[in-house]
Order: C-alpha cells, then structure tokens, then sequence
C-alpha cells in the first residue's frame, strides 16, 4: 500500500514537473520569438504597420484599437478666445483636441488648417507638417534626403504620406528594438547637452521615442542647393534646445534669433505658436524626475496567456489604472481620478483667466493701432504679449501637461496673466493719448464671433476643403494604393468618420 502511495505520488510530481517544464518552454519560446529579428533584410514595407502585425500581431491589434480614441473635442468651441490670439495663424481655423494614433494622419488631412491645395505646389503650409504624423516620413528623408523632405509645400507629399503613426516611427524593422527615426531629435539633445538616442538608457528610451513628436519644435528656415546647383528652401524642423527645455529658456533662444512663427493680424505682434511640449513638461514633473517613463504610464505591460508585452493602446492611464497606476499608488482609484479631476479644473481656471486678458490686450492693440499709435509706443507692449502668450501657449499645448507637471502649468499661466495685465496697464495709457479712455473690447464670447474678428469666412474655408476632398484627396489614396504604398487593409482605406460632419459642420454652428 506505501508502494503505491509512493508510486502515485511520484508520478503526480514527475507530471506536475512536466507540465511546468512545458509552460517554462513554451515561455521562452514565445519570448524568443517576440525578440528575435523579423529577418535579417528588415520587414518589407516597414511604413506599413500591417506588415509588422505579421510578426507582433498583440501589439498590432492593440494599436488598432486607437480607433477606440474617436471623440473630437473642438477646442475652439470649449475656449472661444483662441481664435483672437490666433488671429492670423491657421490654428485660429480649427482646432481640436488630439485622438488616438489611429487617426493621426486623417485628422491632419481632414484640418482646415493645411487648407485645400489644388496640386503638389499649391500651399499654404510646408512639407514639415507631415513629420509627425507618419511613418512614410523617415522613409522619405531617407529615400530624398532630409533637406528636401523639408523643401516644398505639404502636398507635394500627399500620395507619399499614407500611413498613419505606426511601428517603425519607434522600431528599428530589422531588429525591433527602439530607435530614433528622424535625426533632428538628437541634434536638438546636443544643442541642450545631452545624451543622444543611442547614448541613453532602455528607461529613458521608452520616452524618447515620443520625444520624437510630442515637443516643442520650429520650422528653421534652411538655404541649400540639390545635386543640379538649384536653390532651395527648406523649413527644416528644429528643436530650440540650444538655451535649454525651460520655457524662459526656449523663449530667451527665439528673442535672440529674432524668430516668430506668424504676426497677429490684430495687434500686429511677432508671435510664437508652442506646439505639444509634452516632453519637456514631463521632465519637470515628479513622475519624469522619478524616472518614469511615458510608456509606464501610457503603454503598460499587459498580460496574455504565458505572454507579457507592452499595450500598444496608447491613451489615457485613467483608462487603464489597474496596470498603470496602481502598480506604484497605494490610493484607491477614485481618490487618484479626484486628484487628476482638482489639477485639470484648476488649469482651466488659471487657463480661461490669462487668455481672457491676452485676447483682449491684442484687441486693444489693435484699437491703438487704428487710432495712429506708432510701433514705437507699442513696442513693449507688444513683446509683453509675445511673452504672456508664448508662456501660456506652452501651458496649454500639450493637453497632458495640467497632469505632467501641475505646478509648472500653473506657475507659466500665471506668468502668463502677469504681463498680459502688464501690457493692458500700458494701452490704457496709450489709449487715453489717442481719446479711447472707454474702449471696451470687442465680444467673443463664442466661436463664430471670434473668428469673425480674427477675419476668417468659414464658408468659404469649408467649401473650398470639402471640394479637395472629392478631388485631390481621392487621387493621393488611388496612386498610394497602386503603387503599393499602402496595404491593401490600411487603415488609410477604412471608412473615415464622417468628415463633413465631424469636422465642418460644427464650425458653422
């Protein structure tokens, strides 16, 4: 009877044995697989993340669903002083807050902001607007070379640009590890002193591959010859690092060089646009001075069966608590979501309060203006709206930074307000010279109101985008998919949200 006692419970071990030998295998076998090299060629098509789903098809199929990301939030709606400090600027046309990766390349196609060209040379704005929203991008500074990637106006590029944000932006497609695809990255990490790329941590990788596109960048006006001695001009660009990450300091480097992104067409005032400063914010923040990356929090690891890998759904941590936040806080999720719900509320507050005063300043600018004030009297005036505006703009640019770093966006919103108090102070004097003691500045308490100010026809705006895409639009996807640019299950070919309404017909309400 012990005999077979023993015997059975020998062969219950031995089974238990193998059974965890054989998910130790399997295991190591799935890891292998996840880390070796597609092939020693690289992927075929690397822009086109349907081919990298072959090889990594969780964090393929997690990336798709970005799509899950789809609310459009009009901004210019939700803070109608934007298009008065924006006046004269493309932004002051459509705004909306940004969605998922999936959409990335749509939702710039689909702006007003590009406008509606007719052919490749037709405008307004450059090459350099694509850069962030595709992996056809570093294929084609690889393929033409930087400089004239960064040469022409945006459709030159329209059939070229097809993929929407994707694997190879962040994967190297030979060996998959992280990579750098666009080399102004490390040359604005230089110009600041710091490590590059490659020089830095597998930690600090995982945040620098959204460094790539989530930062503060200009266009620099670039002079050059192709291989036939023609002269060119490319608007390359450029992170202003030079000075340092700190607003004041990116702000003293653009004084210096005299740059301005675009004049206001209402004060006449040299202004900076910030663009998603979400990197340099996150740096000054405590999770990014804890080390923590902004993959911990926004790709975290998922568990499936015996296989571990980073979700690849790339959105909100609140959305995902259980694996992105309450693997380090100790509070309940709740008490966590109050926290970020108090910050959020009281950036709007600071937010709302400081443009309120900037919009108006560029309104009483531009009264002092008409009434034959000089651009002597308004010189200070005017650099104190650069400043105020670049300071709040920077605040608000990356929508993550009331939660990246709260007292950061704070302390510059504040600032902000100062001196746009500052210069309104100034024109109540300047005003009362030219016997405009009682100006009170125009309405704009909504968007249609504020973008009449700021001169826009939004009718004609839509018509004309509506029309490009019927035309051009359709004939960029048609050549894209012939030549095999796109896959024949690209995203790029899914039905779009309805644009017309998505898009333009709330901006004629």
């Amino acid at each position: 009877m012990k005999f077979k006692l023993l015997l059975v419970g020998s062969l219950v071990a031995i089974g238990a044995m193998a059974l965890l030998a054989s998910n130790i295998t399997e295991k190591e076998k799935q890891r292998v697989e996840l880390n070796k090299a597609p092939s020693e060629a690289g992927i075929e098509g690397r822009a086109k993340s349907e081919e990298w789903a072959k090889y990594y098809p969780r964090q393929f199929d997690s990336w798709k669903k970005t799509k899950e990301s789809d609310q459009l939030d009009d901004m210019l709606a939700a803070k109608p002083y934007l298009p008065v400090v924006w006046a004269g600027f493309a932004f002051s046309k459509d705004y909306n807050a940004p969605r998922g990766h999936y959409y990335a390349l749509q939702d710039n196609i689909n702006s007003l902001r590009p406008g509606a060209p007719t052919d490749a040379k037709t405008g307004p704005l450059p090459t350099a607007c694509w850069t962030c929203k595709s992996p056809d991008v570093p294929r084609l500074i690889e393929e033409d070379g930087e400089l004239e990637y960064f040469t022409g106006k945006w459709a030159k590029y329209g059939s070229q640009v097809v993929n929407s944000i994707g694997c190879s932006n962040c994967h190297d497609d030979k060996t998959a590890q992280l990579r750098a695809s666009i080399p102004y990255l490390n040359r604005g990490l230089q110009a600041a002193g710091l490590k590059t790329f490659e020089e830095s941590t597998h930690q600090e990788k995982r945040s620098l591959v959204c460094a790539q596109c989530h930062v503060e960048y200009y266009f620099k006006k670039t002079e050059w010859k192709d291989d036939k001695g023609a002269d060119k001009t490319a608007m390359v660009v450029t992170l202003p690092y030079a000075k340092g990450l700190t607003v004041e300091a990116m702000e003293q480097y653009y004084d210096e060089i005299n740059f301005s992104d675009w004049t206001n067409s209402i004060s006449k005032t040299p202004m900076l646009k910030a663009q998603h400063p979400d990197y340099e914010f996150w740096k000054t923040g405590i999770h990014g001075q804890k080390g923590v990356s902004c993959a911990d929090c926004h790709m975290p690891y998922t568990q499936e069966g015996s296989v571990k890998y980073s979700d690849h759904q790339i959105q909100s941590p609140l959305k995902t608590m259980d694996k992105s936040c309450m693997n380090c806080h100790r509070e309940s999720e709740a008490k966590l979501k109050d926290i970020v719900h108090q910050k959020m509320v009281r950036k709007d507050f600071l937010m709302d309060i400081a443009f309120d005063n900037i919009a108006k300043a560029h309104l009483e600018t531009g009264e002092a203006i008409k009434l034959g004030a000089t651009d002597a009297e308004l010189k200070e005036i005017r650099t104190l709206i650069r400043h105020s505006q670049w300071r709040g703009d920077m605040a608000i640019a990356g929508h993550g930074n009331f939660f990246h770093a709260p007292e950061e966006t704070l302390r510059l919103l504040a600032s902000a307000n100062d001196k746009a108090q500052q210069a309104r102070l100034k024109l109540v004097k300047v005003l009362a010279k030219y016997g405009a003691i009682d100006f009170v500045a125009p309405d704009f308490s909504d968007k249609a109101k504020a973008q009449k100010i700021a001169g826009h026809n939004m009718e004609a705006l839509i018509a004309e985008k509506l029309k490009f895409k019927e035309t051009l639009e359709k004939e960029w996807k048609k050549e894209a998919l012939e030549k095999g640019r796109l896959h024949p299950k690209s995203v790029a070919l899914e039905p779009e949200v309805d644009a017309k309404s998505a898009y333009y017909d709330k901006t004629k309400k």
